[in-house]
């Protein structure tokens, strides 16, 4: 037989099937579309198709087109065999002494990320969401910048930490009354502004009225200061902006949080300047983590006045919480206050975080899926085993 004949009596392999579209991650518009480029819908009623299963998704919560009452079962039947409505897998539920929620989300195969609920935030409580897979920034202090970027995660996958959190809260209808998820605050595992894109499109999906209805007053974009995205994340979202300072001078700034070797202190504070409605209603938060020793004293203090004079700010002290193999220590409680009084004075509210979740590896700076430190623990065994066995 020659070659030839080998190649076509071999089977030919099949292309991987595509998994269905998730509604969830697709803002109005792109539903509208969906629905009538997937043939579920005639185009002339894509739109107000698309008005009813938005209420039913994001105001209802249903996971299910047979829930979708108001539609006809012709429709649903066509809708439930081109796109999908599943959540995620939560791989771990962990619940603090304090009452913090921290799930372990797998959205696809190796894929994994850390979403937190903290109760008695904002209004009432706030959920700190995820924006990518890992992280490409490496901060010294940061246990999740030890996590290599495995990617950006879908507007679907953002949406869905949302709805998770809400499974688990029972804040199903979203319209509810006192209602226990009140803020949201993209400070969980990546960098938002490196994903810009879909965590815009989530923006618009949590904050819509007839739906998740979280008012973008309410929802809070961290970043370690991606500087030319910042106009765009104010035009496109309207979100309250929060950044990741910790330092006031360059030399101590491009260790902590090492993206200042591109964008300095001089070109993120004007940045922040520009910032598309920032006013007295509309105050940046900036996050400044308290390291005993390295940034906590009185003259850092004063630096860090004169470097944000002008700019309306809240400033979060944040006392550093440990994690393994951490490098530093957190400054001590008497340090901390004599540090915000000196804030106080000169005018800005300077408020303490008091540390959440930090039995669970909840509180900030400590995410990290616990699966990525299970996969290295066992590549670490297979390559032990493959060197004994070579020997």
């Amino acid at each position: 037989m020659t070659a030839l004949d080998l190649t076509l009596a071999m089977p030919r392999a099949r292309p991987a099937p595509t998994a269905p579209v998730n509604l969830m991650g697709l803002t109005r518009k792109g539903l509208a579309e969906a629905l009538a480029a997937g043939g579920a819908v005639p185009a002339d009623k894509a739109k107000m198709r698309a008005s009813q299963a938005w209420r039913w998704m994001h105001q209802a919560g249903v996971t299910d087109f047979e829930q979708m009452t108001n539609i006809s079962k012709e429709t649903r039947q066509a809708m439930a065999e081109r796109f999908s409505l599943a959540r995620p897998e939560i791989v771990e539920r962990q619940v603090s002494k304090d009452g913090t929620r921290k799930w372990l989300i797998r959205t696809a195969p190796g894929i994994e990320i850390e979403t937190v609920y903290i109760p008695d935030v904002g209004r009432s409580g706030a959920l700190c969401v995820s924006s990518q897979v890992g992280c490409t920034l490496n901060c010294t202090f940061c246990h999740t910048g030890t996590q290599p970027l495995v990617r950006n995660l879908t507007a679907a996958e953002i949406v869905a930490q949302v709805q998770i959190a809400k499974d688990d809260l029972e804040e199903w209808p979203s319209d509810k009354a006192d209602r226990a998820l009140s803020n949201i605050v993209f400070m969980g595992m990546g960098e938002p502004l490196y994903n810009l894109d879909a965590v815009s499109d989530a923006i618009d999906i949590i904050s819509d009225n007839e739906g998740i209805g979280i008012s973008r007053r309410r929802i809070t974009v961290s970043t370690s200061g991606v500087v030319p995205e910042l106009i765009p994340l104010g035009d496109k979202t309207q979100a309250m902006l929060a950044i990741s300072l910790h330092a006031t001078n360059d030399e101590l700034r491009d260790v902590l949080v090492p993206l200042n070797k591109k964008y300095p202190l001089q070109e993120l504070i004007a940045g922040i300047r520009a910032y598309p409605g920032l006013s007295n209603a509309r105050r940046v938060t900036f996050e400044y983590v308290m390291l005993k020793g390295v940034n906590d004293s009185p003259a850092e203090a004063r630096a860090l006045i004169a470097l944000l004079k002008g700019i309306p700010a809240k400033i979060n002290l944040i006392p550093f919480n440990p994690w393994p193999g951490s490098p530093y220590e957190c400054s001590d409680w008497g340090t901390i206050e004599r540090f915000a009084a000196i804030i106080n004075r000169a005018g800005y509210a300077s408020p303490i975080r008091t540390p959440r979740g930090r039995d669970i590896l909840a509180a900030c700076g400590q995410l990290k899926s616990e699966s990525e430190k299970v996969r290295a623990s066992v590549r670490r065994k297979l390559e032990a085993t493959a060197e004994d066995v070579g020997a």
